[in-house]
Parts: structure tokens; C-alpha cells; sequence
């Protein structure tokens, strides 16, 4: 009987990388449970829902900025179960400013999470990876899809990260590997509900009025297409750019 496999997850104290841990948890994949050490959300937490969910957890510290944190990262799991067989490019940042503000520092800082941040986990991942491994990476409806005014830098990065795992498809494919992105509409999460930078709790309310759907999605909806991409099921579905919106991004306004 083969070891099971072994998911790196990054921003997975909250929001759809805590979703993620616990889906693939479920499916029998040992979860490293990737956090900021900034991050204000509780690591154990995901880590309790990880043991309930009658699967296997690690808590690490990781800053997306730091391509040695990332790739210490990626050498943990190895040392404590041998694989990496599954990469989530999750971490990311949120911040509002309009264009003409917007300091090259803050560009700099937006790309080296939410863009160079995803490029530095699908590196080390695959560099552990063999036949039937797979990286997802996070992007949005901002970039992915829509442009958002105030939000440049960080539409920028997200449609960054499609291009990325779309090269990434083309050039591991002939080793087995696949890479996919995937594309969140508005998903009630710690930076959603962001009143500064994002919609804020009250504004995720009011966008159920123009979602066909009804309502804003949850982070488990979005992880449970990320478990699937992330397992033998979709072993021909790579490339792609899969938007998970409640049909947000293809309903005609009134």
C-alpha cells in the first residue's frame, strides 16, 4: 500500500486555504498547513478541523516573500513524510489604492506575495513533485476576469497567476504534472469581509442581489474544486482557469 499523498498549502489558517486542508484531509492527503506568522487567524484551528476530519496535519511557518522560507517549507514535509505530491498557491494580500498612489513599494510588495509568492510555492512543490502531481494556484475575479478600479496592483498579480500555472501545464505536462488555476468570485473570507480594502461584510450582503446564485460563495465551495483538481479524478484537466462564482462573472446586468 503507497504512503499517502502530501499537500503544501499556503494561507491556510483562514478563509479557502483552512477550507482546502480540511477537503483534502478528508480524501486521506497529509496536510502542511502553511502560515504567515503575521497572520492573525489561529493555525490550530485548521489543525483541530484537519484531526477531526480523521486526517493528518502540520502546522509551518512560512513567508511567501522569502523563496528560503518557501522552499524550507517544501523540505519539511519531505523530512516528516518522505512526498510532495500537491501544491495550493493560496497566500495572498488585498489592499486598496488608486492608480495614480500607488508607491512602487506598494506594487513591489503586492507582487511578491500575491504574484511572486505563488510563482516561489509552485517552485519548491515541484521540485518534489513526480507523475500525478498537481499545482493550484489562487487567482480572482479581479484580473482573472473583471478589472477593479483601486485594486491595479492586485488585479495585475491574479491575472499574473494564470499565465503561470497555464506555462506551468505546458511545460510539466510531459512529466505527469499538472497545473491549474483557479478563479474565486466574491467568497465570504477574512479579506472579503475586509470593510478597508475589499466589500466588507456588508457589502458581500448586498452582492447576493446580482449573483445569480443568491448569495456570495463559501471557502469550502471553492475548496472542493481545488480537492478535485488536486486528485487522480482530473488526471487530463490541466491548463485550465476554472471560475467558481455562482455565475457572477457571466450574468447580464440590468
Amino acid at each position: 500500500m503507497s504512503d499517502p499523498s502530501v499537500a503544501m498549502i499556503t494561507g491556510a489558517a483562514s478563509g479557502i486555504g483552512a477550507a482546502t486542508a480540511v477537503c483534502l484531509a478528508e480524501r486521506g492527503v497529509r496536510v502542511g498547513i502553511g502560515t504567515f506568522p503575521g497572520d492573525p487567524h489561529d493555525p490550530e484551528s485548521t489543525l483541530r478541523d484537519v484531526h477531526d476530519a480523521g486526517g493528518e496535519g502540520r502546522i509551518v511557518e512560512v513567508d511567501v516573500r522569502s523563496t528560503e522560507s518557501v522552499d524550507a517549507f517544501a523540505d519539511e514535509l519531505v523530512s516528516a513524510w518522505g512526498r510532495v505530491d500537491i501544491a495550493v498557491a493560496n497566500a495572498g494580500i488585498l489592499r486598496e489604492a488608486s492608480f495614480d498612489s500607488i508607491t512602487d513599494v506598494q506594487w513591489h510588495d503586492m507582487m511578491d506575495v500575491d504574484l511572486h509568492g505563488v510563482m516561489r510555492t509552485a517552485r519548491a512543490g515541484l521540485r518534489h513533485m513526480g507523475e500525478g502531481g498537481s499545482v493550484t494556484v489562487i487567482s480572482s475575479i479581479a484580473g482573472g476576469v473583471y478589472g477593479w478600479q483601486n485594486h491595479a496592483h492586485y488585479a495585475t498579480a491574479k491575472a499574473g497567476v494564470v499565465g503561470l500555472a497555464r506555462s506551468l501545464a505546458v511545460e510539466y505536462g510531459p512529466r505527469g504534472i499538472r497545473a491549474n488555476a483557479i478563479i474565486p468570485g466574491l467568497i465570504r473570507t477574512p479579506q472579503s469581509t475586509d470593510a478597508v480594502n475589499s466589500l466588507g461584510p456588508e457589502g458581500l450582503d448586498r452582492a447576493g442581489d446580482y449573483i445569480p446564485w443568491g448569495r456570495v460563495g463559501h471557502p469550502r465551495e471553492v475548496a472542493e474544486v481545488i480537492a478535485f483538481l488536486s486528485s487522480p479524478q482530473a488526471s487530463y484537466v490541466s491548463g485550465q482557469a476554472i471560475v467558481v462564482d455562482g455565475a457572477l462573472t457571466t450574468a447580464m446586468r440590468d
